[in-house]
């Protein structure tokens, strides 16, 4: 199974593994974990190497945020509310979301979107009410940066330890890598199956 998921990857090569981190970041349900892992497991089988994976993922990461920031700061709140009323089943997010992660970045400042870039916690949602809120483009771009670089070595990192740990043990990353892929899908197939909005609860 390893031999397969580094065969994949290999295939995509550096570009491919920026296109799907910047999807991973624009739409659901592609994990980050999942993707940069297998990039992980392609540089300890030493098919691909540690900084350009690092590069590509970063700017991908980049692409996919900014397009979010895009959104908020092209259409503002007025012009963007009817948009998410009308998709948001598909991205799982309803106009109180945006409410609650803009009142998150007033209260907290600019710092959050490197923050939390570097954490599971809103990583991409925190992108919009940037944009929303006008920052500066640059100033959003170097934040958001340095958090995803933080977080895409965590992710490379921590799988290669995993891979070491678990060297003499044939699958079992390839096997956590699709479990999280799987997974992920899963939930987020249910909660489009289960979308109800707030107001009909």
């Amino acid at each position: 199974m390893d031999e397969i998921i580094v065969s994949i990857v290999e295939q995509l090569g550096y570009v491919g593994i920026a296109v799907l981190m910047a999807l991973e970041n624009i739409f659901p349900p592609m994990p980050s974990e999942a993707i940069m892992g297998s990039a992980a497991l392609a540089i300890h089988k030493g098919s691909m190497q540690f900084w350009p994976v690092m590069i590509a993922g970063t700017i991908g990461t980049l692409v996919g945020n900014y397009a979010w920031f895009w959104v908020g700061d092209r259409f503002g709140y007025r012009r963007l509310r009817p948009l998410v009323d009308r998709f948001g089943r598909w991205l799982t997010m309803e106009w109180e979301d945006v409410e609650r992660a803009s009142s998150f970045f007033r209260r907290h400042g600019h710092w959050v979107v490197m923050v939390l870039r570097a954490t599971p916690i809103m990583r991409t949602m925190i992108s919009l009410p940037a944009g929303l809120s006008h920052m500066n483009p640059w100033k959003f771009a170097i934040f958001t940066a340095v958090g995803a670089a933080v977080w895409n070595a965590m992710l490379i990192l921590g799988t290669q330890w995993l891979a070491r740990t678990f060297d003499e043990t044939d699958n079992i990353v390839s096997g956590v890598i699709i479990a999280i892929a799987v997974l992920s899908v899963a939930a987020y197939l249910l909660r489009l199956l289960t979308w109800k909005p707030r107001a009909e609860r």
